[in-house]
């Protein structure tokens, strides 16, 4: 008989004895359905939480690097960052001028305000002091109005572009061009409302609630602590490509801005959205292995009662066994026959705990997380239940199969 002819046979027979056995298959594939929905939420989840940090940050840009006095992750005793000088505006004019032609350099400083229009009032909105390159390294674009333009910058004008939940709060439905708005004390003329980016998960900023106003005005209304004012400094690179270098090379300005010796480190951190990502990654992948091991234990479960059935199956079904055997079937008929059996229970439990995970996702997908099922994950599932078939099958077959025919057929 040929090979092909033998699967096909056992494999008809394993179909009878499932559908002459429906409930016991059904709450044998219990199990398989809980584990592979537990491993499928967990993995969808983790995708969801990465795509959802990356959106919290789309506006930190992967071809910005950002000079800070202090990392965004520190390692190593705080006090050593606590006492670096302060990045000055003086420092990000000199490296503009270093720069020129190959990077876009654009300052900035911030603190929370009270905003209020008439008697609405935002409180601990982000007032950010910046200049008209905001646009090209945010990627940030008003919906309504105008950004920030050179000569608002030159001459302190007192004009702001606010946030698009700050329009809502102070305006709701109507247009907040072209109306004045007090920022703490001084007061301020709209000329422009931001693109709504949504909320931010992870801590990240809340991009909707920040408004925007000239440096040199934010200097003068606010104080810049006689041109000491710890600033953040963007610079945009001429393209991703050349990040590295642009990097070492923006490094290595910045040094001699700040006047270092060789032999002393650097006194100012290098930021980009890397930093945050390998930090991300870094802490996930631990979270998603713990996850996938405790729900891996559901599936561990559920495939010690397939093993656990398949137990009974063998012995309920000895004298089948010994007549097959007596008319001509081998080892491996009757070891194929069993295995499909258990290969049959984890698959069919594995595409019902897929649909079932597949729904869940969407609903995930539609209240918390940006969460969907890639063919990644469908596959892994589906692979996952046949190995837990195969491997929980596999003991009770190959009992099935050693069993001497003449024994078999006394057995009662």
């Amino acid at each position: 008989m040929k090979l092909s002819v033998e699967i096909a046979e056992s494999f008809k027979i394993a179909l009878r004895a499932l559908t002459a056995n429906k409930a016991r298959g059904g709450l044998t594939a219990l199990g398989i359905i809980i584990g592979i929905v537990a491993v499928i939420i967990t993995m969808t989840a983790a995708n969801g939480l990465q795509i959802s940090f990356r959106e919290s940050f789309a506006s930190v840009g992967s071809d910005v690097i950002y000079v800070s006095q202090r990392p965004w992750i520190q390692n190593g005793p705080w006090f050593r960052f606590r006492n670096r000088p302060p990045i000055t505006l003086q420092a990000s004019e000199a490296l503009e001028k270093k720069l020129l032609n190959r990077g876009v350099v654009n300052p900035s400083i911030s603190q929370n305000i009270s905003l209020k229009y008439q008697s609405k009032v935002t409180d601990n909105a982000r007032v950010i002091g910046t200049t008209d390159k905001q646009v090209i390294v945010s990627n940030m674009l008003p919906a309504n109005g105008r950004f920030l333009m050179p000569f608002d910058v030159t001459y302190k004008k007192h004009v702001v572009v606010i946030g698009s939940e700050i329009a809502e709060n102070l305006f709701g439905d109507f247009d907040p061009v072209g109306k004045d708005i007090k920022l703490g004390a001084y007061r301020f003329s709209v000329v422009g409302v931001m693109e709504e980016q949504g909320g931010s998960a992870f801590g990240g900023p809340n991009y909707d609630r920040q408004v925007f106003i000239p440096i040199s005005t934010y200097n003068k209304v606010f104080g810049n602590n006689g041109g000491q004012a710890n600033i953040d400094i963007a610079i945009k690179a001429p393209s991703p490509d050349v990040m590295e270098d642009f990097e070492y090379e923006v490094m290595g300005e910045m040094r001699k801005i700040r006047g270092l010796k060789p032999v002393e480190e650097d006194d100012f951190a290098i930021n980009k959205l890397g930093t945050l990502l390998d930090a991300y990654n870094s802490i996930m992948g631990v979270v998603v292995a713990v996850g996938l091991g405790i729900t891996s234990i559901s599936l561990f479960v559920g495939g010690v009662g397939v093993m656990n059935i398949m137990f009974v199956s063998v012995t309920e079904r000895t004298k089948e066994i010994g007549i097959r055997k007596a008319i001509g079937a081998k080892r491996r008929n009757i070891l194929m026959q069993f295995l499909f059996e258990a290969l049959l229970i984890c698959l069919c439990g594995g595409i019902i705990g897929l649909s079932i995970a597949a729904a869940i996702t969407e609903v995930i997908n539609q209240t918390l997380l940006p969460a969907s099922l890639s063919p990644g994950i469908i596959i892994t599932a589906l692979v996952v239940s046949m190995l837990v078939g195969v491997i929980s099958g596999f003991v009770p077959a190959f009992r099935g199969a050693k069993l001497d025919p003449i024994e078999a057929l006394r057995y009662e």
